[in-house]
């Protein structure tokens, strides 16, 4: 949980912000998904949504201590440290993958999800966010204010390294072995009258976020 969409779930670090539910993207899981690796599980919240839809095995994987340390009270297992670090630990094989605001602050994505194909289980899903590149806002500040924008919190978070648009998220986790199977986006709010008139062409532009569903092969 360590990225937040523009406007949406987590997007205030601090205070809740590792206690935050991403209950619009756990609601678009299949259900009876036992074994799950949550990758920055933040202090684990999401834990009864999960529990709810069948999972049975929960595994945690959290950079912060102190978040770390509450969601061990509610997954089976939680690994403290990055991702990186985390992989050589990881058992699995997994039924579901969360990578949930995480790939946009590695050095490596494709790295980390080809290894975390390795030990996927057949038929896995991995379902990832990802700030929008081409959120209006980026392209203002681009082309208007001569800046790129970044900030201590929000869709250009200054931990962030990599940017993706719903192109190349796409991409990336195809290439890695994940055939996507949807790609979702938060609610448009007070931008939806302004999607509907444009019949859809501008969502890429009005989203903060790509939600991604993939599946690798049975």
């Amino acid at each position: 949980m360590a990225g937040s969409p523009l406007g949406g779930p987590g997007s205030i670090k601090g205070g809740g912000y590792y206690a935050n539910v991403r209950r619009d993207l756990l609601g678009e899981l299949p259900a009876g998904l036992e074994r799950v690796l949550d990758v920055g599980c933040g202090e684990g919240a999401g834990a009864a949504l999960l529990r709810a839809a069948g999972a049975t095995q929960i595994t945690g994987v959290e950079p912060v201590p102190a978040a770390a340390a509450l969601a061990r009270e509610r997954y089976d297992e939680v690994i403290v440290g990055p991702i990186e670090a985390a992989l050589g630990g990881l058992a699995g094989p997994y039924d579901l993958i969360l990578l949930h605001d995480v790939l946009e602050h590695l050095v490596d994505p494709a790295m980390v999800l080809r290894e975390l194909r390795s030990r996927a289980a057949p038929g896995a899903y991995v379902q990832v966010s990802v700030p929008n590149a081409r959120h209006l806002s980026q392209l203002w500040d681009l082309f208007v204010r001569g800046t790129f924008g970044y900030t201590d919190w929000g869709h250009r978070d200054s931990t962030h390294l990599r940017w993706f648009t719903r192109r190349d998220i796409v991409a990336l986790l195809e290439g890695c072995g994940w055939p996507v199977l949807s790609t979702s986006h938060p609610k448009l709010g007070r931008s939806y009258l302004l999607d509907r008139l444009t019949r859809g062409r501008s969502t890429e532009f009005l989203v903060g976020q790509w939600y991604v569903l993939a599946r690798c092969p049975a």
